[in-house]
């Protein structure tokens, strides 16, 4: 099992998300975050100087069996991809071992219905 995070730009996360459930990745978890990347710029508008580096994105969160890690980052790399500086990140970490509370199941079994 693997762990994919990814942070991607706030205006595509609709975008990324139904990418991810067309590539039956169904469970996930998001947060709105703030974060600073590399292009350090400023904004003057009417007089008042604006910090703008720090730019809203979404960090997304879910784990997945082996055979559909790379399906799951295919759908991010396509969905997210702007060719613009700030597109995201996408990061991938072996899970040990998952247990579902209700019903002790444990492994890949755990992370969906058996069938």
């Amino acid at each position: 099992m693997k762990k994919v995070e990814a942070i991607v730009r706030k205006s595509k996360f609709e975008v990324v998300r139904k990418a991810l459930h067309e590539a039956d990745i169904d469970f996930l978890s998001w947060w709105e975050v703030k974060g600073q990347g590399s292009a350090k710029q400023g904004l003057i508008f009417r007089g008042v100087a604006y910090d703008v580096n720090t730019i809203d994105r979404v960090y997304i969160s879910f784990v997945v069996r082996d055979i559909n890690v790379e399906k799951s980052i295919n759908a991010i790399l396509k969905s997210a991809y702007t060719g613009e500086s700030g597109d995201g990140r996408i990061f991938v970490t072996q899970i040990d071992q998952s247990i579902r509370i209700r019903t002790g199941d444990q492994g890949d079994e755990a992370l969906y219905d058996k069938k």
